[in-house]
């Protein structure tokens, strides 16, 4: 028997496997290893919200707990995951300049945004207005994360990789599935949360994101640049370039839509030629009120739900797992933006 199940692997999953091992709970992770959202994600995280110069919720909390947490998973698994680099916002008018020094100039915004406009000095991009900068900014290689860590937990047993089968999961005092007996379990599931018929009641949107892999050995891009969309820096002259947002659209599918979206967007901001080695899309698990999907199932007592990250997932994680620990163990109330109990009439329905 093990104190929990955890189903699902994404960002959430690893975040709430490393609080249950800091504790010295045992567990074992279902995960299906297909179409999760951190595997095509950005991995950026940044605690401004670029489009209205507002600080993210609970960005500075969250980032206080998320930096270490990757430093200690780089060593853990003899890997490099964080890499620190600026954002740069770039301003398409006089007036965003103003708004920016404007947001620079309040409290919470301060120790984010530079005071100094940053003229545009790279020929391949179109910058006539220059730049903010963002600080306390960076990237997580969430791929890399994910692949080591399901390797980490394959070394000592504790994960299966496979299709959950709900109707096979018994909750009496304790929760049977298939030969494993838990205590608990927990659902960390992101978008594939709508196939889980405890948790199918919840407002989880989700949007789909195409982005696009583009090498442009002349770009030589040291900064993410935050315009239209966001161009990212992998190494070797590849960047990163998304994403779409279609709150519609809910297959997995590659569109030529999304793909000339993104070729629209980009060839109005760089002039060097370019060539696309990639086109891939995720579903974000995102809700309408941008707060996450955390708590106790109405009616089971020892069944959890941790989602509902959205695109901010590498800096949600880290703090809310150790919410939803101290709330599962501890019985502290959890945050009520995050309970899911503020969704509990839907449940009746």
């Amino acid at each position: 028997m093990v104190d929990y199940i955890v189903v699902g692997l994404g960002l959430a999953g690893i975040a709430l496997c490393e609080e249950l091992e800091k504790n010295n709970k045992s567990f074992f992770v279902f995960d299906s290893d297909t179409n999760a959202s951190s595997l095509v994600a950005a991995g950026l995280y940044n605690p401004v919200i670029l489009k209205r110069f507002t600080l993210a919720w609970n960005a500075t909390e969250q980032l206080e707990v998320a930096i270490p947490f990757y430093k200690r998973l780089e060593q853990k698994l003899n890997v490099v995951l964080d890499y620190k680099i600026p954002v740069l916002r770039r301003f398409t008018s006089y007036e965003e300049q103003n708004l920016w020094f404007e947001a620079s100039d309040r409290r919470e915004l301060a120790p984010y945004l530079s005071l100094q406009l940053l003229p545009s000095t790279n020929p391949s991009i179109s910058a006539p207005f220059g730049y903010g900068e963002v600080f306390h900014t960076g990237r997580v290689d969430t791929s890399t994360l994910l692949e080591a860590y399901r390797n980490y937990l394959n070394k000592d047993n504790k994960i299966k990789q496979e299709d959950f089968d709900y109707s096979l999961l018994q909750i009496k005092d304790a929760i049977q599935y298939k030969n494993v007996k838990a205590k608990r379990i927990v659902f960390t599931e992101g978008f594939g949360m709508h196939k889980n018929p405890f948790f199918d009641y919840l407002p989880l949107d989700g949007t789909k994101g195409e982005m696009l892999t583009i090498k442009a050995p002349q770009l030589q891009l040291k900064e993410i640049l935050n315009a239209s969309l966001f161009i990212i820096p992998m190494g070797n002259d590849l960047y990163w370039v998304g994403a779409t947002y279609d709150w519609k659209d809910k297959e997995y599918g590659l569109t030529n839509e999304g793909k000339d979206e993104l070729l629209g967007k980009l060839r109005k901001i760089i002039s060097c030629p370019f060539e696309v080695v990639n086109h891939l899309a995720g579903i974000r698990p995102t809700v309408r009120d941008r707060k996450p999907l955390v708590g106790r199932h109405p009616v089971h007592e020892n069944m959890f739900i941790f989602n509902g990250l959205g695109t901010r997932g590498v800096s949600i994680a880290p703090q809310t797992a150790s919410q939803l620990y101290d709330y599962m163990e501890k019985n502290i109330p959890l945050e009520k933006d995050m309970d899911i109990k503020r969704y509990e009439k839907l449940f009746a329905l």
